[in-house]
Order: structure tokens, then sequence, then C-alpha cells
């Protein structure tokens, strides 16, 4: 079996080193770069399954290189940075970034981090990854929205996972406390407002009226429910 690639892109090399040999041990491949342009170089040759990024780069903004990742590559982006801040933390997962791990961290956190969102990316294989409701086409395996047009919008790795988790769920019921148990994050209050924007985000490329939304409905209270007959082809 092929073992899962996670790129790591850090500008001190001793993280690089630190996160690279505790991941090997843990049965993953591992690459590493110190600066964003050899890192972008080599996404041209191999989508990795996860991307490790820290935010404080030499060469690129760091978050603007997550939310560009989020959009164009298949992999799941954790952010690894200094940055503790509550609002560094929700600015990144709002841009599409699958997890927000602050250093210092324990090497155990990282690896145990990297095997749940692997995990949740695999939930419930299927033998296609096309689903169909409304008007509406979604490509798993491109993040691709397609309407009955055949005009396409693109998504986030963080957002199909959403997006997922409804198509996979349709007409029932999802708490807040089973998003977070799928998608692997932390309960708190960044984990909940990353939900909010993904969200709002999937109703605006749906072209959900936001005062009255027709297939994300929010139980106030409760959860979400999505309201569409759902067929995978």
């Amino acid at each position: 079996m092929t073992k899962p690639l996670v790129s790591i892109l850090d500008d001190e090399p001793e993280i690089r080193t630190l996160l690279s040999d505790v991941l090997q041990e843990a049965g993953f491949e591992t690459i590493s770069f110190g600066r964003a342009s050899a890192f972008e170089a080599a996404l041209k040759k191999r989508t990795p399954d996860v991307c490790l990024v820290d935010l404080s780069l030499p060469d690129t903004d760091g978050l603007t290189l997550v939310h560009r990742l989020a959009l164009e590559q298949g992999a799941v982006v954790i952010i690894i940075s200094g940055r503790a801040q509550v609002q560094d933390r929700v600015t990144g997962l709002e841009l599409g970034a699958d997890d927000y791990i602050s250093k210092p961290f324990d090497p155990a956190e990282v690896v145990a981090r990297i095997r749940a969102r692997l995990r949740g990316a695999k939930t419930t294989p299927r033998a296609s990854n096309t689903a169909q409701f409304k008007n509406w086409t979604a490509h798993f395996d491109r993040y691709m929205l397609e309407d009955d047009t055949g005009a396409e919008t693109p998504f986030s790795h963080a957002e199909g996972e959403v997006l997922r988790l409804f198509l996979d769920a349709p007409k029932r019921l999802i708490s807040r406390a089973q998003m977070q148990e799928h998608l692997g994050g932390a309960a708190s209050e960044s984990f909940d407002r990353a939900m909010d924007v993904r969200i709002s985000r999937l109703r605006t490329k749906l072209r959900e009226d936001p005062k009255n939304p027709q297939l994300i409905k929010t139980i106030y209270g409760a959860g979400y429910i999505f309201l569409g007959d759902v067929a995978w082809i």
C-alpha cells in the first residue's frame, strides 16, 4: 500500500527535520521545503495527501498560499504556526485550511491530527465521487460544482468535506457535535465560525437565497439539514 505523502513547508530547518522524522516513523512519506517557491514547483509534479504550512514564510504570504492550496489542490491543508491568536486561527480556517496547530506543538498531536483528517477524507468510500441533487452535480474528484447548463464553480477541500457530509445524510439533522466528530476539529469558537463560513460559501456557490435557503437549512440551536434528494452516480 502506498504511504500517504505529507508535504512540509516551514522556514525553520529544525521544525522540518522534527516533523519529517516523526511522520516517517508513523508510516508517512514526507518531503520538506523552506521556501514557498520550491514547494509550489513540487506541487506541479505530484499532489501530496497533506500539506503542513507555516504562515511565516520568507518569500510569500502564508495565508494567501493556504487559500490557493484550498481551492486548487486536492490535499488536506493544515496550518502549523506560531501565530496563536484566535483571529489568526479563524482567518486560516475561513480561507480554507482544514486544521490549525499552534507552535510549540506536541509531535504526537500532529500525527493524530493528520490521521484524523485522512480518515475523514476517506469516510464512506463510494464507487463514484459524483453526486447529483436539484440542478447540480458535485464532482468530488476535482472539487467542482456543475450546474444544469454545464457552468462550473470550484470548491475547496474544506468546503467539500462539509458538502459531502450533507450529501451522505440528506434530510437528516446534522448537529455541531456530529460535524466536529466527522471533520476532526476541536470544539472551539474558531471551529464553529469556520463551519459557518464554509456553509455560507457553499450556499453562495449553490446560489441559495441567504434569507431563505432551500437546500442547506439551519435548525437554530440544533444544527443543519440538507433538504435535497441526492443520487450518487
